[in-house]
């Protein structure tokens, strides 16, 4: 395919997977579960912490997550005591266990208390082209309070070539402004242009078999050359080919 079929052939996959339905099945469902900016951008960035192996355990213990929230996750982080931590220590998702999830609380608690919120921190951080050094800074500022190391796996950083794949796919959410209504669209400071696709097994493999991708490893290297392609077919809405890429892997067996 020359570069205007594919386009065409990709176009015509995002309209067929960037679509309500898609939710269903999708770890996006959990912050779909709420109304107020800051639980959606909570819940959110914890559910796609924990979004790698089986996607209905994802999604189960995701919701397992927001019950021992009390489902109010900001209300939650604000206003916890000692006993409320406590609850979390039982949680395990694969390597992710009660310890992880109780810093991560405390954590977004000085987040929101002392830089502003989340959005503020990758808003502040943004370059002209890329959220990729504002994951970076994130996860300086998320590991500022004392933690243990084993924690620190949980928040990736594209300064050590890492795709982010997870942190990628929570901002696809915040900032994509979606007339679908899949992508939440909450964040209106930094533009979707910036975004990165969630590179991950489905997406690079797809990716490669349709020319957009030559690096073997799903990495930070290998990210910045599925971004460079993906913004030749659309710059304003690049990572709107996530939806295909993913689609085609996942549900095609492409």
């Amino acid at each position: 395919m020359n570069q205007l079929e594919l386009k065409s052939y990709l176009d015509e996959k995002v309209e067929l997977y960037n679509r309500p339905k898609f939710i269903e099945s999708d770890p996006i469902q959990i912050p779909h579960r709420y109304t107020l900016k800051e639980d959606k951008e909570i819940a959110g960035f914890l559910a796609a912490t924990i979004a790698w192996g089986n996607r209905k355990m994802i999604i189960q213990n995701s919701i397992k997550m927001m019950d021992l929230l009390g489902n109010s996750p900001y209300d939650f982080i604000l206003n916890h005591n000692e006993n409320d931590l406590e609850n979390l220590e039982k949680f395990v998702h694969r390597t992710f266990n009660g310890q992880d999830f109780t810093y991560f609380i405390k954590s977004l608690k000085n987040i929101y208390l002392n830089h502003g919120g989340l959005e503020n921190i990758f808003t502040k951080h943004q370059e002209s082209d890329s959220l990729q050094s504002a994951i970076t800074e994130f996860k300086k500022i998320f590991f500022e309070l004392d933690h243990s190391i084993r924690t620190e796996k949980h928040v990736s950083d594209p300064s050590k070539n890492s795709s982010s794949k997870r942190i990628n796919m929570w901002l696809r959410w915040n900032c994509r402004q979606d007339s679908k209504g899949v992508d939440l669209g909450i964040w209106k400071n930094i533009s979707p242009a910036k975004l990165s696709c969630p590179l991950d097994i489905h997406s690079g493999n797809v990716a490669r078999k349709l020319g957009l991708l030559t690096r073997t490893q799903n990495d930070g290297k290998a990210l910045s050359e599925l971004d460079s392609n993906l913004r030749l077919l659309d710059p304003k809405d690049p990572v709107k080919y996530d939806f295909a890429l993913f689609g085609l892997g996942v549900f095609e067996k492409f």
